[in-house]
């Protein structure tokens, strides 16, 4: 093992083969410490952050990664054509592929990862649990071999024991994970599993697992020099999970027994030493959550998504640890200078609907507001206002990173962060992972991966009714809204900030009321003029009755980028409701005619009825089965005239790299089935059609 050697030169310039808020992460290390970037990216990633933010750029293929990010030949030629000396993978697409690493390495191109040796050691779940087998660590019992035969592994989960786990066999990330829980589903649940493990990793080959009833899922961040040297950098928890995937992280994980934690860390770097490990992986365990027994799971041979955690109570940089590596340096730190200080979160903000069972979401960014950055707060991401969240790619729009003295200090900064961020355009599970903050358990750090399941009617509570403060908020902002496109139009496209309360004021005296829905209820709130710049308001319930009045009501408005009048634009709106002085940022979305307020920490969205032939032309057809998001087809089960049962698979469709099977909700006929495998859909078209009964 070595402490001390001459330090070599990081490298001028390197390419960046992949897209969105990694690619940005890696550019922001390499800017400080002088480095040249060069991206590449899709066509649907042209207008992006990344290519924004890199000094070079260069376009490789059209949006599906399998014709741009994945195209190894393409990037390693604009490595050649850029003059770039290393490539850093980021996560996901190339970046733990050994024939590209090994690609790389032939061709005197700097891989800022693993050699490929140690990648096809530990990045395949199945050799790694052997080499874990080996060593001495324990392994979750399942089948691990290379019989890939339907019958023979069917055999396997019963001698296993249900419920088991199918999981691809180069997988990550939750793709390619299937739970079973009984027999007659396996057959389908292996096709599906096996699908989608060959779009994202282009092999099909499984494991079969036992799955853990009751389990925590513990990380450890190991890197390892050139040298001779590894470390770890203390654990995460990653256990709160949905569809397989994490949403909320941590470090370090909460409630372990002090010697459960040393185990956790030698076994972790033991591991790294025994494939002559170089940079940053991640060893993952499964943890049974009543004896903190633990097992081996897989290794990931790459920079984690969740490693800002570490990096928060380490006060490192694990980007410029990977450069320095992959430049021949020793660890920036060896185990004894590693301390851990206080308690970091990385939520995790997705463009999914978590009151659809977190189905992702697209579209545009209408509005996007973020909390202010600090040294215990980060907002790592690749999104802007105005970018799209793409079918084609990962729906993650930011990474939220926050650190405390303490855990319940971090989950206080965690949880003001939360409240002060902002997204209009799309669906989000920030409020679903405000509501995960505040619970009991998870504040008490009673965490497993069966959380949510186990918290459901907290976790989505019934919808609770706005306060009139909100709703007389979103009625200002309507009737100003209207009032300056009235001036607008008036006065030829001029208007100041201050017109749409003008034109109100001239032209409104009397009184205006504005109808708001809210889910199933209807408000209504008259606005009248009781003198210039000063207005009463009543809101009433759907059945007439005065449910608040707000008198001498001053409000000031200024436009929030994106124009006066705008579409997608909106307002900061200050006014005093009785004794309580209201700031919020009020956003109009087109998309479906919204109306968001953002009220210091309190959110409400409503619509603006539209009329009523205008909702009819676009209400689903009777008996139809609609796309929940938009999609792309891969399979389809039916076909007209079949007789399906209740919750038999009609149609599998693929949106963000994950399967999504779409099943029967009666039993009954096939009238019609609308599209073809291949063809892309928008969310809520028709799929499949019933014949009336």
């Amino acid at each position: 093992m070595s402490d001390k050697t001459e330090r070599k030169p990081l490298f001028d310039k390197i390419l960046i083969a992949n897209r969105g808020e990694i690619a940005c992460r890696v550019m922001h290390t390499a800017k400080r410490l002088g480095i040249k970037t060069v991206a590449v990216y899709s066509e649907a990633d042209a207008d992006s952050m990344h290519v924004k933010l890199a000094d070079e750029a260069y376009l490789i293929g059209t949006a599906p990664a399998a014709d741009s990010y994945l195209r190894a030949d393409t990037i390693i030629d604009v490595v050649r054509r850029s003059g770039a000396q290393a490539i850093h993978p980021g996560y996901g697409f190339l970046s733990e592929n050994a024939k590209f690493a090994e690609t790389l390495a032939s061709e005197g191109i700097a891989f800022i990862g693993p050699p490929g040796a140690a990648m096809r050691a530990m990045g395949s779940k199945s050799e790694s649990k052997r080499i874990m087998q080996k060593a001495g660590v324990p392994v979750v019992p399942g089948y691990h071999g290379e019989n890939q035969d339907v019958a023979f592994l069917k055999q396997q989960a019963e001698q296993i024991g249900y419920p088991v786990l199918i999981k691809a066999v180069l997988g990550g990330g939750g793709k390619g994970m299937r739970i079973v829980e009984k027999p007659a589903d396996f057959e389908m649940m292996l096709d599906s599993s096996r699908r989608e493990a060959l779009k994202s990793f282009g092999d099909d080959n499984v494991l079969v697992e036992k799955y853990l009833i009751k389990p925590r899922h513990v990380e450890v961040q190991v890197f390892a020099d050139k040298l001779g040297n590894a470390v770890h950098l203390f654990e995460r928890d990653c256990s709160v999970q949905r569809r397989h995937q994490k949403i909320i992280e941590e470090a370090p994980a909460p409630d372990l027994l002090p010697e459960v934690r040393r185990q956790l860390g030698e076994k972790a770097v033991a591991a790294a030493k025994a494939v002559k490990y170089e940079g940053a992986g991640t060893v993952e365990f499964i943890m049974d959550d009543e004896t903190q027994q633990f097992y081996f799971m897989e290794m990931n041979t790459r920079l984690q998504v969740e490693h800002p955690v570490t990096e928060m109570i380490t006060n490192t940089d694990l980007v410029q640890w990977q450069l320095e590596v992959a430049a021949g340096n020793r660890l920036p730190k060896l185990q004894h200078d590693i301390v851990c200080t206080g308690h970091a979160f990385e939520a995790r903000i997705y463009a999914e609907n978590p009151e659809n069972g977190f189905l992702p979401d697209t579209g545009r960014l209408i509005h996007l507001a973020t909390p202010q950055p600090s040294t215990d707060v980060r907002v790592e991401t690749g999104v802007q206002a105005g970018d799209a969240i793409s079918v084609y790619y990962d729906p993650m729009i930011a990474k939220l990173v926050v650190r405390g003295e303490d855990r319940q200090a971090a989950l206080r900064v965690l949880r003001k962060a939360l409240a002060e961020y902002e997204v209009v355009g799309l669906h989000t599970n920030i409020e679903f992972l405000r509501r995960l903050a505040e619970s009991p358990d998870f504040i008490a750090g009673k965490v497993e991966t069966g959380f949510i399941n186990k918290h459901l009617g907290e976790l989505f509570p019934p919808v609770a009714q706005p306060s009139a403060e909100s709703i007389v908020q979103a009625a200002l902002a309507h009737v100003i809204d209207s009032s300056t496109k009235a001036a607008l139009s008036t006065h030829g496209g001029l208007a100041s900030p201050w017109a749409a309360i003008d034109s109100f004021r001239l032209n409104a005296f009397g009184a205006q009321t504005t109808t708001l829905a809210y889910g199933d209820h209807q408000y209504s709130a008259v606005v009248s003029v009781v003198r210039n710049g000063v207005y009463s308001i009543c809101v009433k319930s759907e059945s007439g009755d005065k449910i608040a009045e707000f008198d001498n009501v001053q409000p000031l408005w200024e436009p929030l980028p994106g124009g006066v009048g705008s579409t997608s634009a909106g307002g900061h709106l200050r006014a005093l409701l009785n004794d309580r002085l209201c700031a919020s940022n009020v956003v109009f979305s087109d998309k479906d005619s919204s109306i968001t307020v953002f009220d210091q920490g309190r959110v409400a969205v409503f619509k603006v009825p539209v009329p009523q032939f205008i909702d009819d032309a676009s209400a689903a057809a009777p008996g139809s089965v609609t796309a929940p998001m938009s999609c792309k087809i891969v399979q389809v089960m039916v076909e007209p005239g079949a007789e399906v049962e209740q919750n038999a698979p009609l149609v599998v469709l693929e949106a963000m790299k994950m399967e999504h099977v779409i099943k029967a909700p009666k039993a009954g006929k096939i009238a019609d089935v609308y599209y073809k495998v291949g063809d892309l859909v928008e969310e809520g078209k028709n799929l499949v059609a019933f014949e009336d009964e």
